[in-house]
């Protein structure tokens, strides 16, 4: 009955979302970390800062003014110069390898991403009809030139774009809604994929030194 418990209970943690939570509107950006059903502000942080109050500085004694008395200048001290040990560089054919695994795994870690939620709502101001229906247009087709890129990026689950305009507003606005977020299974699978990808890369590379072949 305990290894069930137990089983269930990496099951849970498997799917445990972890990611962020981005708003931005006239208020400002607000940022918020998520693990699963707990969501924690952080940015801006909680709580008013509380304005320090100027402390009186106390009245100085004679001895202290005439520590404060212009001294005349003295001569600098000569400073031991400390033996800098010479950095000897690694071979680039050894670390190719290396930053080949490293793209691999962020490439593999940006799909496992997913964009729960995409809410963008771009508000054109409207004083000039003729500029309206000009920048109306370049926003639709920034907006087309963006979705593929994220879709690349991203799995998108759920978006909801649009560009309106208001005749009351004198200068364009942006209300933008984004959580991202990755299970923690997904995690730990794009992790461990890396960390044997470039341990054998490294056992290479110690083989190579040793004079062994390479297959």
């Amino acid at each position: 009955m305990g290894w069930l418990i137990t089983l269930g209970i990496l099951l849970l943690l498997a799917v445990l979302p972890l990611g962020v939570r981005i708003r931005y509107n006239s208020e400002g950006i607000l940022v918020k970390v998520i693990a699963g059903p707990v969501k924690i502000t952080v940015y801006p942080l909680p709580g008013k800062k509380k304005k320090e109050k100027k402390k009186k500085e106390p009245k100085k004694t004679a001895a202290a003014q005439e520590e404060d008395l212009p001294r005349p200048p003295q001569p600098p001290k000569e400073k031991k110069k400390k033996a800098e040990k010479t950095e000897k560089g690694g071979s680039l054919l050894d670390f190719l390898p290396l930053v080949q695994a490293a793209l691999d795994f962020l490439g593999d870690f940006r799909r496992k991403l997913r964009l729960d939620n995409l809410y963008l709502r771009l508000i054109m101001a409207a004083n000039d009809p003729c500029d309206l229906a000009v920048n109306y247009g370049r926003a639709w087709a920034a907006v087309g030139n963006l979705l593929p890129q994220l879709e690349k990026w991203f799995v998108i689950k759920k978006r909801d774009i649009d560009v309106e305009c208001d005749f009351e507003t004198s200068k364009t606005l942006v209300i933008a809604h984004l959580d991202l977020t990755i299970t923690l299974g997904r995690l730990l699978a794009a992790v461990v994929k890396f960390a044997v990808r470039a341990l054998i890369e490294y056992l290479k590379i110690r083989k190579k030194r040793k004079g062994g072949a390479v297959k």
